[in-house]
């Protein structure tokens, strides 16, 4: 049995044929109707000019009777209203001011017969000549109009389903690869753009396979979410046991620095794994949110050129990127810190953290930038995990912007370049305090 779409596809390839063939036969028609009136002119002007030089020796009458052309005598013979008649009529003249002069005056003829008047140069009254004309009758398809017109109606047929069928979900399918390819949670992407189950049977299986593979993609990182997010919270608990164990011991101090180690790993594992990336946007002025956000240190050791902003950001995920960042310069640099915050263009902005120390080569700044990787002397120390510039470059990231590395006068910077995402995100008018660095 076939399928609806085979019948509607067959049924839009009849229509157009039958319309095809209805112009062709159309466009025939005309073509004949022209040549008869062609092939009629020197016949007609033969009857008028041998009915005037007969009118000049007998009477309308006995001329009719004698020749057997039909005449009529009269100024005003029936005229048909037939617009195709009226239109024969002027071709029939066209013809016969080809072949006589003066023009003679053609009327379409009203009756039973079609026909035209042809006016004759009678020397009394006027006579008109009564010229039948052949209707326009029924034909049966010509064998060659009616190939083309099936012919138009396969290759429209055709194409409707190359596009509807083929193109238009393989379209849409590259749509959802795009997506994809471009985003860096592949079960987002899945949520925001379902590919519709539509086109040829190849194309469904494909849209399908596509759709699992999301899904499974989808459901791995949602497992691994969810496990990291488990491993973050299972650990606080033991964690906050054995720092009321330790409690009145002599090695509290190098345990407690131990366990903020772990913490701060359990942290940063946490926030990698993707914790942070259904945060609410919401907008800030940059250059207070920043300073409160440096407050707990030593203005002697972090110095502050913050440029008065506002933008729409990720709070959580852009206070740890910095953190990161000035924790990052403590650590394998050299203070004094220098903050700087700077406009980009009409929503863009740069964090610069400016530090004296020898910074990061420019050759091993690319494996920096990847996670769990640690440079023998630009990384390492107690609860550092290789994550730093990784969570960095990915809240960069995720803000439109990217991360790099910059080197003036003998300081060496990173920045994180990023843009306000109000037009990506709700941005919520929420009011937010930060006491010092995120822990």
């Amino acid at each position: 049995m076939a399928s609806p779409a085979a019948v509607r596809y067959v049924l839009v390839g009849a229509g157009v044929s039958a319309l095809s063939l209805a112009l062709l036969q159309a466009l025939l028609a005309q073509r004949l109707e022209r040549a008869q009136i062609i092939q009629l002119g020197p016949e007609v002007a033969f009857n008028l000019r041998l009915g005037e030089l007969a009118l000049d020796r007998l009477p309308p009458a006995a001329l009719s009777r004698l020749s057997g052309l039909p005449l009529r005598v009269g100024a005003n013979p029936p005229i048909s209203a037939d617009r195709r008649l009226q239109r024969q009529a002027r071709q029939l003249q066209q013809e016969l001011c080809r072949e006589i002069a003066p023009c003679p005056p053609v009327l379409p003829a009203a009756g039973e017969r079609p026909g035209a008047w042809v006016e004759l140069l009678s020397p009394l009254e006027p006579v008109w000549l009564f010229t039948p004309l052949d209707p326009q009758r029924r034909r049966a398809p010509d064998p060659l109009l009616l190939g083309l017109a099936l012919l138009a109606g396969s290759i429209s047929s055709s194409l409707l389903y190359l596009w509807w069928e083929v193109q238009r979900p393989l379209q849409q399918l590259e749509q959802g690869l795009a997506e994809v390819g471009n985003s860096d949670q592949v079960g987002a992407a899945a949520r925001a753009s379902p590919l519709p189950s539509s086109g040829s049977g190849a194309v469904r299986r494909l849209t399908a396979r596509f759709k699992a593979m999301v899904q499974r993609l989808a459901a791995n990182e949602r497992d691994r979410t969810t496990m990291l997010a488990g491993i973050a919270h299972d650990l606080k608990s033991p964690l906050t046991r054995l720092r009321l164990r330790l409690a009145g011991h002599g090695e509290q101090q190098r345990a407690e620095a131990d366990l903020d180690a772990l913490e701060r790993i359990t942290g940063q594992f946490l926030l990698f794994a993707g914790g942070g990336d259904a945060e609410a946007a919401v907008p800030l002025p940059l250059d207070q949110w920043l300073a409160e956000l440096s407050a707990a240190i030593e203005p002697d050791q972090l110095q502050l050129d913050l440029e008065p902003l506002e933008a729409c950001v990720q709070p959580t995920a852009m206070g740890r990127a910095v953190s990161n960042l000035i924790d990052n310069a403590f650590s394998h640099g050299q203070p004094p810190l220098r903050l700087v915050l700077r406009r980009e263009g009409p929503d863009g902005f740069r964090i610069e953290v400016w530090d004296q120390g020898p910074g990061i080569s420019a050759e091993a700044w690319p494996q920096a930038l990847q996670p769990f990787q640690r440079l023998d002397r630009a990384r390492g120390g107690t609860g550092h995990c290789g994550l730093g510039l990784a969570i960095a470059a990915r809240v960069a990231a995720s803000h439109g912007g990217w991360l790099y590395s910059q080197r003036r006068d003998g300081a060496f910077a990173v920045v994180l370049q990023a843009f306000s995402v109000a037009s990506g995100h709700n941005c919520s008018a929420v009011s937010l305090h930060f006491d010092g660095l995120p822990g």
